[in-house]
């Protein structure tokens, strides 16, 4: 299996839209966001990418454990190398951020994982990771319209 397609908690799967039907299980893109091709424009075709949707337990443990910050997350981003990273985004707690921000989940989770992946790519806060956020949410067309 791919290493971007795996979850591996159950509650994470849940969180990802993972539906059992049938005795068969197949995941609902219940946010309905092209995560691999705005994983390809951002970071390449040859960068592995794992993507983990967290329950707020877990994502506050890593939030603990790497950060030594109290309660979860709405996005961690983990370089594993050049080529290779991990995203784990708590889609709870990145609900209740995006009711406090006025935006639709769908378009705040977007935000955070282009977030992410551009933390994975080298950058770091300011304006200069601003706009390529901005000129990504654009080209993918994830932005409010006026």
């Amino acid at each position: 299996m791919k290493r971007e397609n795996r979850l591996h908690h159950p509650a994470a799967r849940r969180a990802a839209g993972w539906l059992r039907q049938g005795g068969q299980e197949r995941q609902a893109n219940t946010l309905n966001l092209p995560f691999k091709l705005i994983k390809e424009a951002v970071l390449g075709k040859k960068y592995e990418l794992s993507l983990v949707f967290a329950a707020p337990r877990l994502s506050a443990q890593l939030n603990k454990k790497y950060r030594r910050k109290r309660g979860p997350a709405d996005i961690l981003s983990f370089c594993l190398s050049k080529t290779a990273g991990e995203i784990f985004i708590d889609l709870k707690t990145a609900k209740k951020k995006a009711a406090l921000w006025g935006e639709p989940p769908r378009l705040f989770a977007a935000r955070l994982f282009i977030h992410g992946l551009l933390h994975l790519k080298g950058y770091r806060h300011g304006s200069k990771m601003e706009r390529e956020e901005r000129k990504f949410r654009e080209r993918f067309k994830l932005k409010l319209r006026s």
